[in-house]
């Protein structure tokens, strides 16, 4: 692979080193095309990323401006078109190299550049099938494997999540975590333990929902919903408020028990195969429910839901099956706006500040409808974000393992959300929930967060701003 160092770049003109591979415009490269059928290179067989898609990559430029960690850093590698370039090489032959590695690690995959690019390079395609062949075929610290192994015997399993609520109601409430923060240690000795105390949201007892909600009326469609793995255990109030919310705008919900995680953390980070089978497993618990749509309440959740036709492509028992199933995806503010409304909204005088999760944004494109539901509802002001395209930092658990620059990233989002003089930041990911509230906290600030099933629910109800605004970052 050719010096890292060649291909650095400050402004939107390709670097020397990147149209010396001839990646950027015409056809793609001979080198590339013969390196793919005889298998040599970084990448193996299976779903490597595809040279077409490369070559679609013009290296314009604009994708710099809105790539998080390009901004944190100007580091050419870690822009969306430097990380292309480096798959181009692999593609070419060069092997997964260590410093290869760590750039496509560095990226949080929030798709921002999806949405910037004018040429529609399917970058989220690229980096999906990179990852994979990363986890596949790269021998990674022992360190490294054993962080990742134990957030992925943890986070995407919903009842191991549960089993932690007590530990942590009870180191709340006994103001150890308030002397812990106090004392920086943790920060010092052990900086991923420390981001995970700093995340952890302020818990609240929440009845489980039943298997099945009546609509109130006339019912206007079927609807299964995700409860989520995260969103089940540490914000089971957002549940019970979109429960609530399909409930009164004429929706039967279905919500199956032990319906388990989506896949959405593993796929993002590689694991396809074990994404695969969580996919495999929801689509069996919600094929005969008689649903009419799936809602999902986590943006994340949602991409990954909208492309299990493309993840299980290669299953013939599944295929069909996974494109059905994701043809009914929806996520919640789209559903709403999508039927209409029928209950009534209560005032609500509330100044709203609203965060736009990236993989609602950008992956799944729903901007518009989050924001409609809010302004349709009296009394509420609605204010932008400043740099709302760059991400908080969250990006499903790319701040545990990497610390230091999600924070930056956070007190950045921190400083704009608060710039906005909002009382309340909504956001559709309890990631970013989680994500915002602890940089607000590190910079001494003050703002409620909700997420925009509580604000709608909040107006439906008739509960007042008191009942939104008493929730402090």
């Amino acid at each position: 692979m050719s010096d890292v160092d060649a291909t650095r770049g400050t402004g939107p003109t390709p670097p020397d080193a990147v149209r010396a591979t001839g990646s950027g415009t015409g056809p793609t490269p001979p080198d590339a095309l013969r390196a793919a059928e005889s298998g040599t290179g970084a990448f193996d067989d299976r779903h490597r990323p595809r040279a077409d898609l490369v070559s679609d990559c013009v290296h314009c430029g604009f994708c710099l401006t809105t790539c998080p960690t390009y901004v944190l850093w100007g580091e050419e590698m870690d822009s969306p078109r430097g990380r292309i370039h480096l798959i181009a090489q692999g593609l070419e032959g060069e092997p997964l190299s260590d410093a290869m590695v760590e750039h496509f690690d560095r990226c949080l995959g929030c798709m921002a550049c999806v949405t910037a690019c004018p040429s529609g390079v399917r970058y989220d395609r690229l980096i999906e099938d990179t990852r994979a062949q990363v986890e596949r075929r790269h021998p990674r610290t022992a360190r490294e494997r054993a962080l990742r192994a134990a957030i992925f015997a943890v986070f995407p399993y919903p009842r191991r999540l549960r089993l932690l609520r007590g530990p942590l109601w009870a180191y709340q409430r006994s103001g150890l975590q308030r002397l812990v923060a106090r004392s920086g240690l943790l920060e010092r000795l052990a900086p991923t333990l420390a981001t995970l105390d700093a995340l952890a949201p302020r818990l609240r007892g929440v009845p489980r929902p039943p298997r099945r909600v009546a609509a109130h009326g006339t019912r206007r469609a079927v609807v299964g919903m995700l409860t989520g793995c995260v969103q089940s255990a540490f914000f089971p109030d957002v549940n019970a408020a979109t429960v609530r919310i399909l409930a009164a705008e004429g929706c039967d919900v279905v919500i199956p028990s032990g319906q388990g995680c989506c896949g959405a953390l593993s796929v993002h980070n590689g694991r396809r195969a074990e994404a695969e089978g969580f996919a495999r497993r929801l689509v069996d618990t919600f094929e005969r429910s008689g649903m009419d749509y799936f809602v999902v309440n986590a943006a994340g959740c949602g991409s990954s839901l909208k492309e299990y036709g493309e993840l299980l492509a290669d299953d013939p028992a599944y295929a069909a099956r996974a494109a059905a199933f994701a043809a009914k995806v929806r996520d919640l503010a789209e559903l709403l706006v999508e039927l209409g409304p029928v209950a009534v909204r209560h005032p609500l005088p509330v100044t709203v500040a609203y965060h736009d999760a990236c993989h609602l944004a950008h992956a799944q494109g729903v901007r518009a409808q989050p924001r409609a539901l809010l302004r349709a509802i009296p009394g509420l002001e609605l204010r932008e974000i400043a740099e709302a395209e760059i991400c908080c930092g969250s990006a499903g658990v790319w701040n545990v393992l990497n610390p230091a620059p999600a924070a930056e990233l956070g007190d950045r989002k921190a400083a704009a959300v608060l710039g906005t003089g909002a009382s309340l930041l909504v956001t559709a990911n309890p990631g970013c929930l989680m994500q915002v509230a602890a940089a607000v906290r590190r910079q001494g600030g003050s703002i409620a967060l909700a997420h925009t099933a509580q604000v709608l629910d909040a107006s439906l109800r008739g509960l007042g701003a008191a009942a939104l605004t008493d929730r402090r970052a």
